[in-house]
């Protein structure tokens, strides 16, 4: 067996998990492994197939990991071969059987860059985000909690969480590390956590959300847009020697990481394009109809 690191700009997929009639970045790995011959017209998956994580739509990733029955010539860069400029495999390792994607991951952690200026854009009805009080939030929330009112989940909810900041720019990017998360768990924290650090909420509102009481009303808060979310890493260590298994050696493969960098490098110039114009869009209108 061998399992893969995946990347992927997840804005135009429906998720990661393969559904009918929309496209996923699981659905383009089958394509890719059925163009390849490694998975027949009729196969569902891989054997021995699992993945990490099942990410949202439209949130990305730079480490998610898929394992399965692949043959010895399949590298990360012959996968690439077949795959999406926005979906890149940049390294490998060697797995015994047994080993499972998700049940030996023993340590995810999720990134969200939080657009945060220091000068925001007046343009923009949004309070400027205080770094300390961002940085309190997320040390209230790590620990060993029941997160039932960060989720729709009704199992799974209790985690032992890490969590921090970092300032990157006009960026506070919150880091998120447990050994799984309940769905929407990430988005909905973040939500809170901009919430404290505009000053629209308060420590004592985390500490609400910590309570085992259902929140409701003005007290519930919603899920923050997944775009700058990213699935950071996956962490075998601890899983794998657990049930008596080698950790995954991970190996980069060189071309295939230069090639992952320069596709992701010709999506944040696209992206940095369609930044400039709708900019130059907001400061035309703000200048009046009279204005060259």
């Amino acid at each position: 067996m061998r399992a893969f690191r995946i990347a992927y700009d997840g804005r135009p997929f429906s998720g990661f998990q393969r559904q009918p009639r929309v496209p996923t970045v699981e659905g383009a790995l089958f394509d890719a492994l059925r163009d390849h011959g490694v998975l027949g017209a009729d196969d569902h998956r891989p054997p021995g197939y699992a993945a990490a994580g099942r990410t949202d739509a439209g949130v990305s990733a730079v480490g998610q990991t898929v394992a399965f029955d692949a043959p010895d010539w399949l590298t990360p860069r012959a996968f690439n071969g077949q795959l999406p400029g926005t979906v890149r495999a940049w390294a490998s390792a060697e797995v015994p059987d047994g080993f499972h994607a998700q049940h030996h991951a023993a340590r995810r952690t999720y990134r969200y860059y939080l657009h945060a200026p220091r000068d925001p854009d007046p343009g923009l009805q949004t309070g400027r985000i205080n770094d300390a009080r961002v940085r309190a939030a997320l040390d209230r929330l790590s620990g060993r909690h029941d997160f039932a009112n960060f989720t729709p989940d009704d199992e799974g909810t209790v985690r032992d969480l890490s969590a921090s900041a970092t300032r990157e720019g006009d960026a506070l990017v919150c880091s998120f590390a447990a050994d799984g998360f309940p769905r929407a768990f990430v988005r909905r924290a973040v939500t809170l956590v901009r919430a404290v650090g505009t000053g629209d909420a308060d420590l004592a509102d985390v500490d609400r959300a910590l309570d085992p009481e259902p929140l409701t009303g003005r007290r519930a808060f919603g899920a923050a847009p997944p775009e700058p979310l990213v699935l950071w890493n996956v962490g075998y260590d601890e899983a794998a020697v657990r049930d008596g298994l080698p950790r995954p050696d991970f190996s980069v493969d060189r071309e295939a990481a230069e090639s992952a960098r320069a596709a992701f490098a010709e999506r944040h110039v696209d992206a940095r394009t369609a930044a400039r114009v709708t900019g130059a869009i907001r400061d035309r209108v703000g200048r009046g109809p009279g204005d060259g």
